[in-house]
């Protein structure tokens, strides 16, 4: 019965053993291919081809030049059948855009949160009047920028075929006028093997 005993401890000793799990730090930078679903190195490339294309084109380099317009970025649609955060992506645009110093920026998802803080301080009588921010001196965005996320997933087999696009315009509020495009394509494939690998 010892024996027993002895040799099950052992055992359960080497199982928890081989549970043990490892963390470490990665390169955030390093090419990511867990699976064929949208990842990061998805994320970066897309924002990085993005943000290249607008900076660079034509149109948008003069309306830059001497001026930084200010612009609003509406939230990137995800019209994939998988669950991706569109936000990170949308965050990570607006951070490279902001970072060139060529734009200015009005975030629209704080809208409601400023409206309120401007109210307690013109009508709840607890702040200084001449120290309260008045209404109706914020600036308006001259353009926004907006964009969709799609794929197209075909299965044959054990073959699996996954295709991203992004498209994204830059979009003149003034004049409803499309001022530059763009889209990014990703492809991604999967194979297992014979004995399911």
């Amino acid at each position: 019965m010892k024996k027993f005993n002895l040799i099950f401890i052992i055992a359960v000793a080497i199982g928890l053993a081989g549970c043990q799990s490892k963390v470490q730090y990665g390169d955030a930078t390093e090419v990511e291919t867990v699976n064929e679903n949208f990842g990061s190195t998805d994320l970066q490339a897309i924002t990085a081809k993005m943000v290249d294309s607008m900076l660079s084109f034509p149109p948008v380099v003069a309306m830059t030049a001497k001026d930084r317009p200010v612009i609003f970025v509406d939230k990137i649609k995800n019209k994939t059948s998988e669950h991706i955060d569109t936000e990170s992506v949308t965050d990570s645009i607006s951070n490279k855009l902001l970072r060139s110093g060529k734009f200015r920026f009005i975030d629209m998802t704080k809208v409601d949160t400023v409206r309120k803080q401007l109210d307690y301080q013109n009508n709840a009588g607890m702040v200084d009047p001449s120290t309260a921010i008045n209404f109706g001196r914020q600036i308006g965005a001259q353009y926004m920028l907006y964009g969709n996320l799609s794929s197209i997933v075909k299965q044959d087999g054990s073959t699996k075929d996954v295709y991203y696009k992004m498209t994204m315009r830059l979009m003149d509020l003034e004049t409803g006028l499309i001022e530059w495009s763009d889209e990014k394509e990703i492809r991604k494939t999967k194979s297992k093997s014979f004995l399911g690998m």
